[in-house]
């Protein structure tokens, strides 16, 4: 399998990140996933036994474990169809001007250069499997952070990586056992105690064309009463055909750390995204998760947070908007299992031109966690008669002393609203545009300027397509 090369058709590119640019692989890896494909990839990523072994065990998992019925998908994905492996040609930069020109204009494109300069601790680039950028500023390292690839924190760090590694998400459902047996890329950053990182760190994530299986995965490490904040930022070229990408972002928090996770998505109207998101919280310590769904065929993604500690606090905000002919699902699961914990989930979805969002959520509080809170706002505003939003809250709460509240709202942008905003000299589509920003207006200023203004203008893009909206 090693050093073979597919060549897959790539379509035209629109959008934000213009025209598209073959990137070569070095190797490529499809067919049937069998015990000797994931000892392959082992051997070919240079990785320990026991990382070998923990890949045959999931996928030991995944071959037990049923395909899932609630997938929004007629039928099953066909996994022996996509590239699971692809090494980008590309070798790792730690400047942009390293970069081949047709790639550092990709990143251009997604102002990620511009990013760095003035809001990022450090950026890591990772296309398809391969990570191909990576740079951390050097008062990172003195400071004893440690923030590098995945595939090389394995090596370099491997006590500290085998303490955590599936072990915050381990492989209980079939795509997560698929993530742990294929996984290749992602980012480990570990922050040492009493340590705050003032800007954050990035994730890059980009698939350069259809048939691509991207299976990233990522581990964060936070040390007592440290602080961080991680961005995962994904895109990809508009191409013609389907591509998988199934992540996954696991995160220790300990006692009194605070931690800020931002999940950013503007991808191909092919791409199938399935995020498996996890954080356990100990004591005093808190997790902040954003999100935010452009483009895609199908968008899965529930972040859990679980309380462990008493004190310990969960925030989750979700935005999604639904154009078109895809499925976005955006929501939470919080698991109370120490007192006076609390959570906050808010969830947000747009819905136009046939297009579906669904908040689908889990609020859990074990007897014994008392006092904990909890509360849910669900928000879905559909702007024609072909698109849907549905709510699917779940709770389950055994204890009297907890406080846990749920409100949910689906509304329709009124033609007198829009009637209204024509009258002022705008387009049907400057209109509704205008109105989706504002509705993810409160949301969105949570980021810095810069990653408001990038994602604004992806908004406007995503809005255009389709034969404009409405």
């Amino acid at each position: 399998m090693s050093g073979a090369k597919l060549d897959i058709a790539r379509g035209d590119v629109s959008g934000i990140l213009g025209a598209a640019k073959p990137i070569p692989w070095e190797v490529a890896v499809r067919g049937k996933i069998t015990r000797d494909m994931v000892e392959e990839l082992s051997r070919i990523r240079g990785e320990p036994d026991w990382m070998r072994r923990l890949r045959l065990r999931a996928l030991e998992m995944f071959e037990r474990q049923p395909w899932p019925n609630w997938l929004p998908i007629e039928g099953s994905i066909d996994l022996e169809s996509l590239v699971l492996y692809a090494k980008p040609t590309v070798e790792r930069a730690r400047s942009w001007d390293e970069l081949p020109r047709e790639l550092r204009e990709y990143y251009e494109a997604l102002k990620i250069p511009e990013l760095e300069a003035k809001v990022l601790s450090g950026v890591i680039g990772q296309v398809d499997s391969g990570v191909t950028y990576e740079s951390v500023k050097k008062d990172l390292e003195r400071a004893g952070v440690v923030a590098m690839s995945m595939d090389e924190a394995v090596k370099r760090y491997p006590d500290l990586v085998k303490q955590y590694f599936a072990k915050v998400f381990p492989p209980e459902y079939k795509f997560a056992s698929l993530n742990i047996a294929l996984w290749g890329g992602g980012v480990f950053v570990y922050v040492p105690p009493n340590t705050h990182i003032k800007l954050p760190l990035e994730l890059v994530i980009l698939i350069s064309s259809a048939g691509v299986g991207q299976f990233e995965h990522s581990l964060i490490v936070v040390g007592e009463n440290s602080s961080v904040e991680f961005i995962v930022a994904c895109a990809a070229p508009v191409f013609t055909g389907v591509s998988l990408h199934d992540g996954m972002t696991e995160a220790y928090i300990h006692r009194g750390a605070r931690v800020r996770l931002v999940d950013l998505k503007n991808w191909s109207r092919g791409v199938i995204y399935f995020g498996n998101n996890r954080a356990i919280i100990e004591e005093e310590a808190s997790v902040d998760w954003l999100s935010g769904s452009l483009g895609g065929k199908v968008t899965i993604v529930y972040p859990m947070s679980v309380l462990r500690g008493v004190g310990s606090r969960a925030t989750v905000t979700s935005v999604a908007l639904a154009n078109g002919p895809t499925w976005k699902e955006e929501g939470a699961k919080v698991f109370h299992t120490a007192p006076h914990t609390y959570s906050k989930v808010v969830s947000k979805g747009v819905s136009l031109n046939g297009g579906t969002s669904v908040y689908r959520g889990l609020v859990y509080v074990r007897e014994g966690a008392r006092y904990a809170k909890s509360s849910v706002s669900c928000e879905s505003l559909v702007l024609d008669e072909r698109s849907r939003a549905y709510t699917i809250p779940h709770e389950q709460v055994f204890e009297v002393t907890a406080t846990v509240t749920h409100e949910a709202y689906t509304g329709r942008l009124g033609e007198d609203k829009l009637f209204y905003l024509r009258s002022r000299g705008l387009s049907e589509e400057e209109a509704r545009s205008l109105v989706v920003l504002g509705y993810f207006h409160d949301v969105m200023v949570n980021l810095p300027v810069e990653y408001v203004s990038v994602f604004n203008r992806a908004i406007e893009l995503e809005l255009s397509r389709l034969g404009g909206v409405g």
